[in-house]
């Protein structure tokens, strides 16, 4: 139970708050009024049922929890093809098996052998679940999460919102991100912050359900997948979109205020493209954009997210770029505006918003001109 590793680390993120004001990226942090801010604000810790099994063509028995289940986050490494769950109502009736299909296809070794798989499924109040999991499968691990109704704990207020450009971002606080999950048992941060100099933006999808109902309760659904199931120690992406064209801050970049960048405008390193990470903004796009494309809504926030993304780091948004890891020196030849799967063997994100990406380019080329008017 992740539960009382959470709680035990509070000591650790209570200075953890602090705001700056506004830098050159044009960014603007927002409160509320001097004479009602609250000194502490509450965070629902996750409520967890974990369970790992290991060996091919291992199987995990039934799971139930105590407690109505909002997502089930599954991980496992092999073939991403024919790994299935289904839920089981409080009454054990069983749902259809749902087949899972992960972001990546491929892990490092550019084998699906090799492939470290994730998914994050919603469960809609389920009391338990069962996957299927086809042979050679192997180092099986799935957490049911209750992200809504946990335990809550009191931690320093920070502002809710930020602005990039004309850009509204909802901050880290805003959705409610438990920071304590950015640390390990012993108080040390799981995955420091690194900084560089911004080169390129990758779009994605998350892959999950369209018309979620609660998409921050999703995010932090997927916060809790990256930082602890995938051990990244955060969450995977510097921004999210919901359908309703809300832009919420992902990857922690530090107390300056500035979402996803450094008080030097540098970006901080996040997890969403694997062997290319480091100078590379990540933007993700809540639902899954296979068979059908994004809400207008969702549309405009990420042309204007990119727009002004663009114009802060001197990007050509319809231009093709070299892009040189500045870790290990590893380049790639991609447009400076991306998706996924330019850069990995990925459906994301998406057959539908992949073809787009064209028009897009030149929206933001549009959008970045206008506003410089």
């Amino acid at each position: 139970m992740r539960q009382s590793f959470a709680a035990s680390r509070r000591a650790v993120l209570q200075g953890a708050a602090g705001v700056a004001a506004a830098s050159a990226l044009g960014v603007t942090s927002a409160a509320a009024p001097a004479a009602a801010a609250p000194r502490s604000r509450t965070v629902r810790i996750p409520r967890t049922v974990a369970h790992s099994v290991t060996g091919p063509g291992a199987h995990l028995a039934p799971v139930r929890t105590r407690f109505p289940i909002g997502h089930v986050g599954v991980s496992w490494t092999g073939t991403p093809r024919g790994v299935a769950l289904r839920l089981i109502a409080e009454d054990g009736t069983r749902g259809a098996w749902t087949s899972l299909r992960p972001l990546c296809t491929a892990g490092a070794d550019g084998t699906e052998a090799g492939a470290r798989a994730s998914v994050l499924l919603p469960a809609g109040g389920a009391a338990g679940y069962e996957l299927r999991l086809p042979h050679g499968v192997k180092d099986v691990r799935s957490t049911a999460l209750d992200t809504v109704d946990g335990p809550s704990i009191e931690v320093a207020a920070t502002a809710r919102t930020a602005t990039i450009g004309d850009v509204e971002v909802i901050t880290r606080a805003g959705w409610g991100a438990d920071e304590s999950l950015r640390f390990k048992e012993d108080g040390t941060e799981n995955s420091p912050q690194t900084y560089y100099p911004a080169q390129t933006l990758t779009v994605h999808h998350t892959a999950g359900a369209n018309g979620d109902p609660d998409p921050a309760a999703t995010i932090r659904g997927y916060y809790y997948l990256h930082a602890i199931e995938n051990d990244w120690g955060d969450i995977g992406y510097h921004f999210l979109i919901d359908e309703a064209g809300l832009v919420y801050e992902g990857r922690y970049s530090g107390t300056d205020g500035i979402p996803a960048h450094d008080a030097d405008g540098d970006m901080v390193t996040a997890f969403h493209t694997s062997g290319y990470n480091s100078g590379n903004i990540g933007i993700a796009l809540l639902g899954t954009f296979t068979e059908q494309a994004e809400t207008s809504a969702a549309r405009a926030s990420l042309t204007a997210l990119l727009a002004a993304l663009s114009d802060y780091h001197g990007f050509d948004p319809q231009a093709a770029v070299t892009f040189v890891n500045p870790v290990n020196g590893v380049t790639k030849d991609v447009h400076t505006i991306s998706g996924h799967q330019d850069w990995l063997a990925t459906e994301c994100p998406g057959a539908v918003l992949y073809d787009q990406l064209p028009a897009l380019r030149a929206d933001v080329a549009a959008a970045g001109g206008a506003a410089r008017r």
